[in-house]
């Protein structure tokens, strides 16, 4: 397909375009799954190496809602660069299908896969980016707050690629980001440089401390997600001992802005990374972030299939 387009990762989006994608997710977020023809005659392939729940339900509701048709194809189904090539795969797919999801161990698959095929492949996460998570996340707190500029994130935990994703995101609408985590959790420095040159351009900084007090002090938005992601359950004792300090509870919320939001891409464990009465509060949004998934993501559809493809 010439000239195709992807959502790899938001770095390749303009400032601009991340905000016209909220605005677009926003408007369709009014009409309530108001079935749309869109895409029409247009089946989607949902390629997943991971188990997931939110991601492969809202594409495949956004899908429909959109008027085409979505194909799920598990672990079992296909299994990139095993059973067949990452470059077979796209080069058949693309035969069939106008668009690919895909959900992946390796940046390096997804990579792969976005250069071989002949349609648009949005990543629906890998090791180290989840543009579609950040764009929900980015709508849920304008949706909270009416705004982005002057905000502060607090993200306590891991950076990992949810991290990567919403700081990216943060610094391109102009939020401010401080990440806590211990030694040897830190984000990719080259992913943190890039995030930083774009927040610095929109006179917001990213800044990484050691303490979860300094990070949440006067933050409006505070996010944490899983200490063990899928694939390091190896590392669970581990990773548990690492983050011992850096748990989401009331006491550290004391210095939080009065009007914070809690926010988690969810699945969660309760009792480790966040306590019950946190995630399941008052100032918790987790349900609206999971929500916007839906409206995030038909508009990034609507980006790449709508014109022409």
């Amino acid at each position: 397909m010439k000239g195709k387009k992807n959502l790899i990762t938001l770095l390749d989006y303009s400032d601009a375009q991340v905000a016209a994608l909220i605005d677009c997710a926003d408007q369709l977020k009014k009409q309530k799954g108001k079935l749309r023809a869109d895409l029409k005659g247009k089946t989607v392939a949902l390629v997943f190496q991971k188990p997931s729940n939110r991601t492969r339900v809202s594409f495949s509701v956004g899908v429909h809602q959109l008027g085409g048709h979505s194909l799920y194809l598990g672990p079992d189904e296909i299994s990139l660069g095993k059973r067949e090539s990452t470059y077979d795969v796209a080069k058949t797919l693309s035969r069939y299908v106008q668009c690919i999801v895909a959900r992946v161990f390796h940046h390096s698959d997804m990579v792969e896969l976005a250069e071989h095929a002949d349609v648009p492949v949005i990543n629906a996460l890998c090791d180290l980016h989840h543009p579609c998570q950040a764009l929900a996340d980015i709508q849920t707190i304008r949706g909270q707050f009416g705004k982005w500029k002057g905000l502060t994130l607090a993200y306590v935990g891991d950076g990992n690629n949810v991290f990567h994703s919403l700081m990216i995101a943060c610094a391109k609408v102009g939020m401010n980001v401080r990440f806590a985590g211990p030694p040897g959790h830190d984000p990719d420095p080259e992913i943190l440089k890039v995030a930083r040159t774009i927040a610095r351009k929109n006179g917001v900084a990213i800044e990484c401390v050691r303490n979860p007090q300094a990070a949440v002090k006067g933050a409006q938005i505070i996010y944490s997600d899983v200490w063990v992601s899928m694939g390091q359950e190896q590392e669970t004792a581990r990773r548990t001992k690492d983050f011992k300090g850096y748990q989401i509870n009331a006491d550290l919320l004391k210095d939080a802005a009065k009007n914070y939001i809690f926010m988690h891409c969810l699945p969660a464990h309760r009792g480790l990374e966040v306590t019950a009465d946190v995630i399941d509060g008052k100032h918790s949004v987790i349900f609206d972030q999971a929500e916007n998934r839906l409206h995030a993501q038909k508009a990034v559809l609507l980006y790449l299939l709508k014109s022409g493809h």
